[in-house]
């Protein structure tokens, strides 16, 4: 089994990884809320080349340098990609356990919902984390 897998509610998408994350974070931009239709996107950050998938998935440009995965029979949000960096964050809802998701750190969260209470002591960031 791998070490991280999940896929879409109807079961055509799955991906699989046995790597380590390079970061495990919680976005709250606006971008993220419009594209997942959530307060939240939390995902787990992997190499492309490390990360395989399995079925039909569609792309949609969110910006000019991101791109988004979903089904395109049911529609599940899988992940965010950004190929000029080599990167892809997986949806922790689409993990298949997502007791896995063990978030480092909150970003944008000048954008986040006035409603989500950020008590889990974790770093939060107003914008965009400090590099690595």
């Amino acid at each position: 089994m791998a070490k991280y897998q999940g896929g879409c509610l109807c079961g055509a998408v799955r991906y699989r990884t046995d790597a380590a994350p390079i970061n495990v974070r919680v976005c709250h931009c606006r971008l993220c809320q419009k594209a997942l239709g959530a307060a939240f996107n939390a995902r787990v950050l992997f190499r492309i080349d490390d990360v395989t998938t399995e079925g039909p998935v569609a792309l949609v440009n969110s910006s000019p340098d991101l791109k988004r995965g979903f089904c395109p029979d049911c529609g599940t949000t899988l992940f965010s990609r950004r190929d000029s960096a080599g990167i892809i964050g997986v949806t922790s809802g689409s993990l298949d356990d997502p007791s896995v998701f063990k978030p480092q750190m909150h970003m944008w969260t000048a954008s986040k919902q006035p409603w989500v209470q950020l008590d889990d002591g974790l770093p939060q960031y107003e914008g965009a984390p400090p590099p690595n």
